[in-house]
């Protein structure tokens, strides 16, 4: 009776051949998903903020009175979120804090729109990753007549 070798299993070359291919799969994987990550949170985050800024403004034409968007930490750092306020103080929108450690900027604490949908000054929203990368870097600029211009992928002033 000849006993002979099952093939039942991984050999130890094979195993390790497969380990090292999955390495490198994943040192090429992981930080091109990390990278769409941040970049699908932040067009999230920025789109939240446009959406915003375009009902207020809407609604300050539609109402005929002033509607204000201000940060709700009272500073000029919006990441801690904003609401959406009518001239009698209702709020009538508001946005939670960001979740992923961004950051937003402005220029002014709050945004008013008159009835006519025009601001009382010029600001430029600026928003950054937690590592400050300016491919990752979006703007928005709200002119005095209330028009928004979105630059994307660093192309801000």
């Amino acid at each position: 009776m000849e006993m002979s070798r099952g093939s039942g299993g991984f050999t130890l070359i094979e195993l390790l051949v497969t380990m090292a291919i999955l390495a490198i799969l994943l040192a090429i994987g992981v930080p091109s998903y990390q990278s769409i990550t941040t970049s699908n949170r932040m067009t999230a985050e920025i789109n939240g903020l446009v959406s915003h800024l375009q009902y207020a403004r809407s609604t300050a034409v539609k109402e005929g009175q002033n509607v204000t968007v201000a940060s709700s930490g009272g500073g000029n750092n919006w990441e801690g979120g904003w609401t959406v306020t009518d001239a009698g103080g209702t709020v009538l929108k508001q946005q939670q804090a960001f979740q992923g450690g961004d950051t937003l900027a402005a220029g002014l604490a709050a945004i008013t729109y008159d009835r006519n949908g025009f601001t009382t000054n010029q600001t430029t929203l600026t928003l950054h990753d937690t590592a400050n990368t300016v491919a990752f870097r979006k703007c928005v600029v709200v002119s005095l007549v209330g028009q928004l211009t979105l630059n994307r992928q660093g192309a801000c002033p």
